[in-house]
C-alpha cells in the first residue's frame, strides 16, 4: 500500500519539470517519489488504471488519459455536482467525454467516485458484454451522459444539453426555487476541434450565450499521423473568441492550482460559454512514448509501462493497483452527493407544493410521459382530390399536438417557412429570452441534428427540420440518435424530384434507402394528410426510437376513408388501403406522394375487370415488426404479381415485389424541371403503372 503522509486537498505538481520536452529528461521525466500527497496518488491511480486497461485488452487510447487526469479530478473533485448513487439526478452537472477514444479516462473517474463499475469492469475494458466497451455508450454505463467517439459529437450533444437546461430554468424556476441550474462540461482534443460540426456548434453557442457550457481544449499537439502541425496551424483562441466565447488558458494541466483558477473563472462567467485551452503532453510519464503519436492510439507495451509507474512513484509490476487511501477519498463522492441530491429534492417538495401544475409536467418529462388528452386537438382531414402537401398538413399537425405538449420544441436550419415547422406562437428561443418554442439553428444541418441529441438526453422532445437531401449533412448525427435510442423527430420535407425546378442537387433519390437501412431508425413517408395525423398519434408515444418523417413539397389528395382503409394502418407500417373482391390480381404498393399512382391505377384496371389491393407502405421498419400473420394478409404470398411505386432509389423494394414483380422508382439523379414534365419522363405516370401492372400479371399468369 503506497502511504500517505500530507494533508488532504494539498496541491502538488508531479514534477517540478512538468513542461520540459520528454526528449530533454528521458532517463527521469518526474523523480520517483518515496510519499506522494494524497491528489497526486488519486490522478496517478487514474493513470495507471488507464494504462492497465488498455494494455490487457491490448487495444486502446492510453496517452490521453494519462494527460487529463489532473484536469478530471480536479473538475470532478471540487467543482461538478453528481451523484454517483443516481446517475439520472436531475439537478446534477453534465461531464461529456467529447474525445470519446480516451474512454478510460472516464471510467476510472466513474469507478474511483463509486457509480455502478466495479474493478473488474475495468479489467474488461473492451471486452464482450463489458461496461467499459471502447467509447462510452449512453444508456449502457452509468454515468455516461451521451455516446461519444466519432469526434465534434460529443461538445456539440453538450450545446444541446446547455440548451435543455435554459429552457428548463425559463420554464420551471420559480420565485428563487432554482432547481434547474447545473452545468455543462465537456472536454475534447484537436480531432474534435478540426470537425466541421463542432465548429457549427460553437458558433450557435457563442451566439446564444450559454455560459453555463464550459468545454476544456485538451491541447496536445498529437494526433494519429502524428504532430498536430502536419494539418492543424488554426489559432483556436482567435477562433473562438470571434464565436464570443469566453478563452481560458491553463499552461500545464498537472499545475491544480492554475486549472482549479481557471474553473472558478470560467463558472463567473455570465454572457458567454467558456473554452479553457489545457495545455497537456500525450503519455506523461511515459520515457519513450510521451508527446508521441504512439501513445495516441495503442497500447504502452509492459517495459515502458513499468518505467512509466517508476516515475509516477508507483509499484512498477503492480496492476490495477487502487491504493486505499485514493479510494477512500475519491469515494466520498458518495456522500457528498446524496448531501447534494437530498437538498434538491427538499428544494423540490417547496417548488412542488408552490406550483403542483409545474412539478406534474416536469414528472412528465422526466418519464418520458404525455399529458392527458395530448392528441384530442389533432385535425383529420375531409377527403379532398386536389388535396395538400405533407409538409404542410404537417405543420397542421404538428401545432395541434404542440398546444397540449409543452416540452415538444423544435426548429429548422434556416428552412422554416418553407419546412413549415414553426410553433405558432411559441416564441423563439434567444440569447436572452430562453422561453421561447421555436430554435433557430442557422444554416448548420449537421449540428442541429448532434444538438437534438443534447437535447433529447436531457428531457425534452425535440424536433429538426431541413430538406431531405440535406439529411447527408446529419448522417452521423441521426446515427448516433438511433444508437442511443433517443427519440428525436428528423422532419423531411422536399423529398423527391416532386420539388421540380430546383434540379438533382436538390432532389432526394438514395436518402430513403440509406435510411432505412440505418437499425433502430424508424422512416415514415406518409401518403396523404390522414396518414401524417396518424405518424404524429403514434411516433409521439414512443420513448425510445427516432423517427424520420419524409414529407412532400407538392400537394397530394386527400383520400376518401369512407371508401379506402382508415388511416390508422400507419400504426403497422403498412396496410391495405383499397381491394377489391376475392383474391387480387396484382397488388400496387407505394409510399407517399406515389400511393395515389396506386390508387389512379387500380381505379383504370378496376374499370377494365382487373381485381387490384393498394397497399400504402409508409414505414418499411414498422411493417417488418408486425407479426407474420399480419404481414401475409397485407401481402398474401400467392399473388405474385406486384408492383411498387416510388419516386426514389428501388433498392429494397425487391422484398415486396418478389422476383416477378416491378419497380417503378428511379436509380439516378432527377433534372431541374416542373414537376409534370419530371414525373412523366421517369415514368411516374398512372398509365406507366397500369402497362407495369398489366405485364407483371402476364408474366406471372404465362
Amino acid at each position: 500500500m503506497i502511504k500517505v503522509n500530507v494533508p488532504e486537498r494539498k496541491v502538488t505538481p508531479l514534477s517540478s519539470q512538468a513542461s520540459v520536452p520528454v526528449q530533454d529528461n528521458k532517463q527521469v521525466i518526474a523523480a520517483a517519489k518515496a510519499e506522494q500527497d494524497l491528489e497526486q496518488l488519486c490522478i496517478n491511480t487514474v493513470r495507471t488504471l488507464s494504462m492497465d486497461a488498455v494494455q490487457k485488452a491490448n487495444s486502446g487510447h492510453p496517452g490521453t488519459p494519462m494527460a487529463l487526469a489532473p484536469l478530471a479530478f480536479v473538475l470532478w473533485d471540487r467543482f461538478m455536482r453528481f451523484n454517483p448513487r443516481n446517475p439520472h439526478w436531475a439537478g446534477r452537472d453534465r461531464f461529456v467525454l467529447s474525445n470519446g477514444h480516451a474512454s478510460m479516462l472516464l471510467y476510472s473517474m466513474l469507478y474511483l467516485t463509486g457509480y455502478d463499475l466495479a474493478l473488474d469492469d475495468l479489467k474488461n475494458f473492451r471486452q464482450w458484454g463489458s461496461k467499459t466497451p471502447g467509447h462510452p455508450e449512453y444508456g449502457h454505463t452509468a454515468g455516461v451522459e451521451t455516446t461519444t467517439g466519432p469526434l465534434g459529437q460529443g461538445v456539440s450533444n453538450a450545446v444541446g444539453m446547455a440548451i435543455a437546461q435554459r429552457w428548463f430554468a425559463s420554464q420551471f424556476n420559480r420565485d428563487g426555487h432554482n432547481l434547474f441550474d447545473y452545468r455543462i462540461y465537456a472536454v475534447c482534443g484537436d480531432g474534435d476541434l478540426m470537425e466541421g460540426v463542432s465548429n457549427e456548434a460553437a458558433s450557435i453557442a457563442g451566439h446564444l450565450g450559454l455560459s453555463n457550457l464550459i468545454w476544456f481544449y485538451d491541447n496536445n499537439h498529437i494526433t494519429i499521423e502524428g504532430n498536430t502541425s502536419l494539418a492543424f496551424s488554426d489559432d483556436v483562441a482567435t477562433r473562438f473568441l470571434a464565436w464570443h466565447w469566453n478563452v481560458l488558458h491553463v499552461g500545464d494541466v498537472n499545475d491544480l492550482a492554475e486549472m482549479d483558477r481557471a474553473i472558478r473563472t470560467a463558472q463567473k462567467e455570465t454572457q458567454r460559454p467558456t473554452l479553457i485551452i489545457v495545455n497537456s503532453h500525450i503519455g506523461w510519464g511515459a520515457p519513450d512514448k510521451q508527446d508521441t503519436a504512439e501513445a495516441h492510439g495503442e497500447p504502452l507495451g509492459v517495459e515502458e509501462i513499468r518505467l512509466t509507474k517508476i516515475n509516477y512513484g508507483w509499484p512498477p509490476d503492480a496492476q490495477f493497483l487502487v491504493p486505499e487511501e485514493a479510494k477512500t477519498y475519491m469515494g466520498k463522492a458518495v456522500d457528498r452527493g446524496a448531501n447534494w441530491e437530498q437538498e434538491w429534492n427538499d428544494q423540490y417538495k417547496v417548488w412542488a407544493q408552490a406550483f403542483p401544475y409545474l412539478a406534474k409536467e416536469w414528472d412528465l418529462i422526466a418519464n418520458r410521459g404525455l399529458p392527458q388528452g395530448w392528441d384530442k386537438d389533432i385535425p383529420t382531414f375531409p377527403a379532398d382530390a386536389k388535396g395538400v402537401a405533407t409538409r404542410e398538413s404537417n405543420s397542421k399537425v404538428l401545432n395541434a399536438i404542440a398546444k397540449n405538449v409543452p416540452w415538444l420544441i423544435g426548429g429548422a436550419a434556416d428552412l422554416a417557412p418553407s419546412t413549415k415547422t414553426l410553433i405558432k406562437d411559441g416564441g423563439s428561443f434567444e440569447r436572452d429570452e430562453c422561453s421561447g418554442r421555436n430554435f433557430h439553428f442557422g444554416i448548420r444541418e449537421h449540428a442541429m441534428g448532434s444538438i437534438l441529441n443534447g437535447m433529447s438526453v436531457s428531457g425534452v422532445r425535440p424536433y429538426g427540420a431541413t430538406f431531405f437531401i440535406f439529411s447527408d449533412y446529419m448522417r452521423p448525427a441521426i446515427r448516433l440518435a438511433a444508437l442511443m435510442d433517443l427519440p428525436v423527430i428528423f422532419i423531411y420535407t422536399h423529398d423527391s424530384i416532386g420539388l421540380g425546378e430546383d434540379g438533382p442537387t436538390h432532389q432526394p433519390i438514395e436518402q430513403l434507402a440509406s435510411l432505412r437501412a440505418m437499425p433502430r431508425l424508424l422512416v415514415f413517408r406518409p401518403a396523404d394528410a390522414n396518414e401524417v395525423a396518424e405518424t404524429w398519434r403514434y411516433i409521439m408515444q414512443l420513448k425510445h426510437e427516432p423517427v424520420v418523417l419524409a414529407l412532400s413539397r407538392q400537394a397530394m389528395p386527400t383520400f376518401d376513408r369512407t371508401k379506402c382503409g382508415p388511416a390508422t394502418g400507419v400504426a403497422r407500417g403498412a396496410y391495405v388501403l383499397a381491394d377489391s373482391q376475392g383474391t387480387p390480381d396484382v397488388i400496387l404498393s407505394g409510399t407517399g406522394s406515389e400511393v395515389q399512382l396506386c390508387m389512379g391505377a387500380c381505379e383504370k384496371l378496376t374499370a377494365d375487370g382487373v381485381k387490384v389491393r393498394v397497399v400504402s407502405m409508409p414505414s418499411w421498419k414498422l411493417f417488418e415488426k408486425q407479426p407474420a400473420e399480419y404481414k401475409a394478409e397485407v401481402l398474401p404470398a400467392a399473388v405474385r404479381a406486384r408492383v411498387a411505386v416510388e419516386a426514389a432509389a428501388t433498392f429494397g423494394w425487391k422484398q415486396y415485389v418478389g422476383d416477378d414483380g416491378e419497380v417503378v422508382g428511379h436509380d439516378d439523379f432527377g433534372a431541374s424541371a416542373p414537376i409534370k414534365e419530371l414525373m412523366s419522363h421517369f415514368g411516374f405516370t398512372v398509365d406507366n403503372v397500369v402497362a407495369k401492372a398489366r405485364e407483371v400479371i402476364s408474366k406471372t399468369k404465362s
